[in-house]
């Protein structure tokens, strides 16, 4: 009899610490004190641990290709959603229809189910105010006032080849142009001429901003409304001739080690109250109908526009003849 118990006793104990040692490794987009909040709670609510690496959205597909035989994570949370869809096409991500998704709009989601859209984010302009008064410039309220030679060395902005944000600036440029490729490098070439650096990663320009250190940054605006709530002197403005926005999507890897508990994340990220209540306090403005969303949130429907097809601007083939482009008449010029 006692030695039952013992046994039983040993037993719970291994049980216990089996499930204290479950975890999920992630690359996240997301910004680093979202990412930590947001999974400390899945942690607190699940017991699963999650393992996380913060990388751009650029650097996630690059890396992903690396370890395509030996995959290091098996979720990728955030990141704009054309990098969710260049991941698909490169066979990076394995498809999953979760029930979780079955509020989601199917225009936020993939049809065969390898990315879900979690929340939008248009791109805007963000303007340190006292150092536009100290340089005696406005902030800017168009694309074309990017161009302006008063500008001149005071814009920052994300390199394409890295940041997801950066790219969509080129896709929603091409927009604007109605196609014409030549006339969005002819601009992007001028717009070089403003720039001051290119930063790795697509929030990096923004909190530049935020200090004082550059005076005009482009970007999303939940990471430009979060500084804003943070006491940093800045003003935000949306481009008048209509602006591009993000799709911020979350994908299974292919191959992935934690497949199962990679799945209870999604399932909780797209479910969880307190998960939508942590995205809601970072300005995001989620997809699904009904959902919360913050007072200071700048939303879609503020602003204008212009119409996205998110699968030519995911596609590989296109997005890597953009980018090449890009890198051969822009980027190796620096």
């Amino acid at each position: 009899m006692k030695r039952a118990v013992v046994l039983s006793a040993l037993l719970a104990l291994v049980v216990s610490f089996a499930a204290a040692q479950q975890s999920v490794s992630a690359y996240t987009t997301l910004e680093e004190p979202l990412a930590k909040a947001l999974f400390e709670k899945f942690e607190a609510e699940t017991g699963i641990k999650v393992n996380f690496v913060r990388l751009s959205g650029g650097e996630v597909v690059t890396r992903l290709e690396a370890e395509r035989a030996n995959p290091q994570a098996s979720i990728w949370v955030g990141g704009v959603g054309l990098d969710h869809i260049t991941a698909k096409d490169k066979g990076l991500t394995t498809p999953y229809k979760s029930r979780a998704a079955g509020k989601t709009p199917a225009e936020f989601k993939d049809k065969d189910g390898y990315w879900v859209g979690m929340y939008v984010g248009p791109l805007t302009f963000v303007t340190n105010t006292v150092r536009a008064a100290e340089l005696g410039i406005k902030p800017p309220q168009s694309w074309a006032d990017l161009l302006k030679p008063e500008y001149k060395g005071m814009i920052r902005v994300a390199n394409p080849n890295t940041s997801g944000t950066a790219y969509n600036v080129i896709t929603t440029l091409r927009y604007i142009y109605k196609g014409d490729e030549q006339k969005v490098y002819d601009y992007l070439k001028k717009l070089d001429a403003n720039i001051d650096q290119y930063t790795r990663s697509g929030s990096a320009p923004g909190k530049s901003v935020a200090i004082g250190e550059i005076p005009i940054a482009i970007g999303y605006a939940h990471d430009q409304v979060k500084l804003k709530a943070g006491g940093a002197p800045v003003v935000i403005t949306a481009p008048k001739e209509g602006t591009g926005y993000e799709l911020a999507s979350m994908s299974l890897v292919a191959g992935g080690k934690d497949a199962v508990n990679a799945k209870k994340l999604y399932d909780w990220v797209l479910s969880s109250p307190t998960a939508q209540a942590e995205f809601v306090n970072y300005y995001l403005v989620l997809v699904t109908p009904g959902a919360a969303k913050h007072p200071d949130a700048l939303s879609l429907k503020e602003i204008k526009t212009v119409t996205q097809d998110f699968l030519w601007d995911g596609n590989a083939d296109n997005r890597n003849r953009l980018l090449k482009r890009w890198t051969d008449e822009i980027g190796s010029k620096r």
